[in-house]
């Protein structure tokens, strides 16, 4: 195995590929990054067996053949080395060398043999194409509000649902809900839950593409979903379990709807979680009242007071809430202006855009402790 190629071409690669890398395995191939070498093309796969990725890219090839390496050595060396010619050549069934005019390394190369096999199609895999922008802001809007705790199984992932006129993802955690429509054509009702975490490793590979390519093609199986856009394909594990009825946690009236400017309200927000970080559940307390919104917050070391014109429908209303949950919620929004549909201070809010369904975020209340 012998071929060369740019210091930039090969990075970028490995960059690509690093991120299927795992780090928390007692197997150690599974540190690597297989190479596979053949006629004016190299192949580089990495795998924690949730996600693999395998991207190509055109190489000088000498000598066909392929090797593991570890991902990480490998990849400082290749980054640290100039931008120029790069030769990589597996000397012996456990040495790689990678040398350039001025530099040469020798790496340790693990069995290839050992590496796991990146599955073969599925017999009946249902293929969709997609805008690769739309899916990217789709994970974004949605992907921070899936729980970071293991044992909630399926609560930890993004649930997609695709429909003859519209794809939804839809994320809860217990404490918020974050849900995202796109309108798009499918010949068939589809869904799927894919990890949070490996969703946004898709929506950070997606972001680096510059390939000319406006879309990419999602393929499912029963336990496996296929990406490929340009020279890259991304395997994905489904999650296996039921996801909550989502739709039913969703209130359908409100008795508060408050239509509110957008940036003045998380800024003000974040003002006042400067004071909330000291006290409990980061909370802040609204006021809604007539056409003013007050938002106040208080700790040991001070207290804040800010004041926001709205528009309102419906009752007065005092409700509490974690800063950072409604902060998460806004940073994610670029609508000039929100809408806030609320009942009392003990159920959720609900923020919606002031027209059309792109996106639907919920939010538990805290409650206010006496002053």
């Amino acid at each position: 195995m012998k071929f060369r190629c740019s210091q930039q071409v090969i990075s970028k690669a490995i960059n690509t590929v690093s991120i299927a890398v795992s780090n928390r395995t007692t197997l150690p191939v599974l540190k690597g990054i297989l190479m596979i070498v053949e006629e004016g093309e190299v192949t580089l796969t990495a795998s924690d067996l949730d996600i693999s990725i395998t991207t190509k890219f055109d190489a000088e090839v000498e000598e066909t053949g392929s090797a593991v390496v570890m991902a990480k050595l490998f990849g400082d060396i290749i980054r640290k080395l100039p931008d120029e010619s790069i030769t990589v050549e597996k000397e012996s069934e456990e040495s790689v060398r990678v040398s350039t005019i001025s530099s040469e390394f020798n790496v340790i190369s693990l069995p290839v043999e050992d590496f796991p096999e990146i599955g073969k199609r599925e017999e009946g895999d249902r293929s969709l194409v997609i805008d690769k922008n739309i899916f990217r802001k789709m994970i974004r809007k949605t992907s921070f509000a899936a729980s970071i705790d293991e044992s909630k199984g399926v609560l930890t992932g993004i649930k997609t649902e695709i429909e003859e006129d519209k794809m939804t993802m839809v994320a809860l955690d217990g404490f918020r809900l974050a849900l995202a429509n796109e309108e798009m054509r499918s010949a068939s009702k589809d869904g799927f839950i894919i990890a949070a975490a490996k969703m946004n490793e898709i929506g950070r590979i997606l972001a680096e593409e510059n390939s000319d390519e406006d879309t990419l093609q999602l393929n499912l199986g029963e336990k496996r979903a296929v990406i490929n856009i340009g020279r890259t394909e991304m395997v994905l594990r489904i999650m296996e379990g039921e996801f909550i009825n989502y739709r039913d946690i969703i209130p359908k009236e409100s008795n508060t709807q408050v239509i509110i400017g957008r940036e003045m309200f998380m800024s003000s927000i974040e003002r006042a979680s400067l004071l909330s970080r000291e006290g409990k559940n980061n909370l802040i307390k609204m006021t809604v009242k007539e056409n003013m919104m007050t938002i106040t917050s208080r700790s040991e070391e001070g207290d804040v007071k800010e004041e926001i014109g709205i528009e309102k429908e419906g009752n007065d209303l005092e409700i509490g809430f974690n800063s950072k949950y409604m902060i998460d919620v806004l940073k994610e929004i670029e609508d000039e202006k929100i809408c806030l549909y609320m009942n009392t201070s003990v159920t959720p809010c609900v923020v919606r855009p002031t027209e059309g369904t792109a996106y639907e975020y919920l939010i538990l209340p805290v409650r206010i402790p006496a002053m």
